[in-house]
């Protein structure tokens, strides 16, 4: 994953112990809907990480937000723009530096829905 090592070539993770886990470690269907990802990231105290900006239908990630959020919820972070995530460096150490920022004071965005990066 090409944030991973972004986040890896600039030393983080010497500093903040910041593990990424996909669909496939965490036994999830690719096809799994909105609603039992955000329910499995928010169960396991995981931050979700996506470039996802859907708000259509009962289960889009938008609506689950909506509907279960709560003070003690951990946010999703939204990539602003996916395509220039991979394809540029300079936008891609600018998510990198809010994610870490968003990291190292977690508590203080307890409840935050989303939060867009960079």
């Amino acid at each position: 994953m090409v944030f991973f090592g972004a986040i890896a070539s600039q030393g983080w993770l010497d500093i903040i112990p910041i593990r990424f886990v996909t669909f496939a470690e965490m036994e999830l269907s690719i096809n799994s809907d909105d609603r039992v990802v955000w329910r499995l990231a928010q169960e396991n105290q995981m931050i979700l990480l996506t470039a996802n900006r859907s708000m259509k239908g009962k289960d889009s990630l938008e609506q689950v937000m909506r509907e279960e959020n709560t003070s003690e919820s951990l946010p999703v972070i939204t990539v602003g723009n996916a395509d220039r995530l991979l394809n540029d460096s300079e936008y891609r150490d600018r998510c990198v530096e809010s994610l870490i920022e968003i990291v190292l004071d977690i508590d203080s965005y307890r409840g935050v829905r989303r939060i867009f990066i960079p």
